[in-house]
């Protein structure tokens, strides 16, 4: 497994306490056999965390954990990945601001970290360096969390979100914040989830994309920005979607059969990868690229894996979360220098400057 970008706090795992790696470093200790999913979070430039949940349903974390969100019981960063306490049956990962989460086989979830403003989920205010119950939540199929915000997704279809309530990232008609998971109404038929830092996304069926929360990039797609409150269409237009994500202020999605990636959003260091730095209210595509097979975006760049298991990557690359061997700014994409012969997983912070791959 490879990371590279910010490394301020050790979320490189490479053993090292550095500024950054502009060339992908080995994150230590981890086979990439043995890695099932793998997840990144910051609560912005300089901090960060990593997760990793392995074949054996456990969880290996690294980075920043002044909240807690390493889930070793500590406050004390690492910079070589370490187990989270009490975890033996994790079947997906999902990492935040400065908290983490993780679905168990009996698909309900646990989560740790902050919790200043209820991202955990328990009913609580309070942080937590080790694992704690979401309350309430059952039946859960996948997992995704913001900046201070969290996602589930049910096996009903429905999505269920908690924590920060500001700018209607929750999607339940108002700011009110919430300490334990609430329906997002007049959803029904999810297949995908995704959470940016102070937005939203929802993948219904195959083809349309529901968005809401945070808009003043345009990262939610429906040609304005104003901020929403409950789900709103992205205006995507006709043809299949296999894929959603979503970064610090913009968004993603693999449309058509060519796999083709729509980006939208803020694009102030290039991020939305169109060659330009404008904003984009609507979707617009990334030229030249097809066979999209994995997305992820961070808080001002984006990365993707393609079919051959290449990695490309564009925006942001002041902390060298491009892998290009460069400090420079790319609004299109380019070779990313990972020492990867065929990723198949990519991970990016919606509120930092790193990538982690697989």
């Amino acid at each position: 497994m490879k990371a590279w970008g910010n490394n301020r706090e050790g979320q490189l795992g490479d053993g090292s306490w550095g500024s950054f790696s502009a060339t992908a470093a080995s994150v230590q200790g981890l086979s990439s056999t043995d890695v099932v999913k793998i997840a990144a979070g910051a609560e912005g430039p300089g901090n960060g965390h990593g997760l990793a949940l392995l074949t054996d349903g456990t969880v290996l974390s690294w980075g920043s954990n002044r909240s807690g969100q390493l889930g070793d019981g500590s406050t004390f960063g690492r910079n070589t990945p370490g187990p989270v306490v009490g975890l033996s049956n994790a079947t997906d990962v999902a990492a935040g601001g400065a908290h983490s989460l993780a679905l168990l086989a009996d698909k309900t979830v646990v989560a740790w970290g902050r919790n200043n403003y209820g991202q955990l989920g328990n009913r609580a205010n309070t942080d937590s360096g080790v694992p704690v119950r979401v309350e309430g939540l059952d039946k859960v199929v996948a997992l995704a969390a913001g900046l201070h915000h969290s996602l589930a997704l049910r096996e009903d279809g429905t999505v269920w979100a908690w924590g920060h309530g500001l700018n209607g990232r929750l999607g339940h008609g108002s700011e009110a914040g919430s300490n334990a998971p609430v329906q997002v109404p007049g959803l029904t038929g999810v297949t995908r989830i995704a959470a940016g830092a102070h937005h939203s996304l929802a993948l219904v069926g195959g083809a349309t994309v529901k968005a809401w929360g945070d808009n003043a990039g345009g990262q939610l797609g429906d040609g304005s920005t104003i901020k929403r409150y409950t789900p709103v269409e992205v205006e995507l237009g006709a043809g299949t979607v296999s894929l959603i994500a979503a970064g610090g202020n913009h968004s993603l999605a693999v449309t058509g059969s060519d796999k083709h990636l729509s980006t939208w959003g803020q694009n102030t260091s290039g991020q939305l990868g169109d060659g330009t730095t404008n904003s984009s209210y609507k979707p617009v595509t990334v030229p030249g690229l097809t066979g999209v097979q994995l997305a992820a975006g961070g808080r001002e760049h984006t990365v993707v894996v393609l079919g051959d298991g290449t990695v490309r990557s564009w925006g942001a690359n002041s902390s060298g979360q491009l892998a290009d061997g460069t400090q420079t700014n790319s609004s299109t994409p380019v070779a990313s220098q990972t020492g990867l012969t065929r990723a198949d997983k990519i991970a990016a912070p919606a509120g930092g400057d790193f990538s982690i791959a697989n």
